[in-house]
């Protein structure tokens, strides 16, 4: 899932993007409104956490515009304001949630999960692949029954190979969704990657569910019985 930070305090700003991105998310940062806005309006985020003192233009001002263009994100007001009347504003103008700074990065992370979940309400919780099963709220992939621990760029692969299930999905796409980067051919980290995930996902059982398509990409599948 991808989140836009619009923060203008710099430690603040990265603070949350290290964390987010070390949670699994793909997670870009505005440094001011003007910017965040247009981010807002061109990019697709499934949640923007947005703070209310900002240059160039405020986070009142960034909701309104993203609400009247029709936009439905998730809105997480972060800010030091914890005037009652602030939080009235912003949950008037469209905000899902409000949080004042300072603040637990935990709770931060489980008010941003609690948000994702409600704007993918209909999406599964559990995806299973034969005898796979990944859990998104609990952060947890099991096979066989057997707890097996991923880094968060691989929870994030297998996410992606799970909700794409039987589908060949080309290293430009995984560069892309994964790692929020063009895909160089050049490098081989989406093959490092995918060797990782297979040592701890399929090596150690059978059927062997991640499968290489020559000059393709990858399909995760439970293969036909021969």
């Amino acid at each position: 899932m991808k989140i836009l930070i619009v923060e203008d305090e710099p430690k603040t700003g990265d603070y949350l993007q290290q964390g987010l991105g070390e949670a699994g998310f793909v997670v870009d940062l505005a440094r001011d409104g003007l910017d965040g806005l247009h981010m807002a309006l061109n990019g697709e985020y499934d949640l923007i956490v947005l703070d209310v003192m900002l240059p160039s233009l405020d986070g009142w001002g960034v909701l309104r515009t993203v609400r009247r263009s029709g936009r439905e994100t998730p809105v997480l007001f972060l800010t030091a304001r914890d005037q009652v009347e602030d939080r009235v504003r912003g949950l008037e103008l469209g905000a899902d949630d409000y949080l004042v700074k300072p603040f637990a990065f935990s709770e931060l992370l489980a008010r941003v999960r609690t948000l994702l979940r409600r704007g993918k309400a209909k999406e599964p919780e559990v995806f299973r692949v034969g005898d796979l099963e990944l859990d998104l709220l609990r952060r947890r992939v099991t096979r066989a029954g057997i707890k097996i621990d991923l880094t968060a760029k691989e929870f994030s692969l297998l996410e992606l190979l799970l909700r794409r299930q039987g589908e060949v999905l080309p290293r430009s796409l995984i560069a892309s969704q994964v790692w929020d980067m063009n895909f160089d051919s050049d490098t081989n980290v989406i093959e490092v990657a995918v060797r990782r995930l297979r040592a701890k996902v399929d090596e150690p059982f059978e059927p062997k569910l991640i499968r290489t398509v020559r000059g393709m990409g990858y399909v995760l599948e439970v293969p036909e019985a021969q």
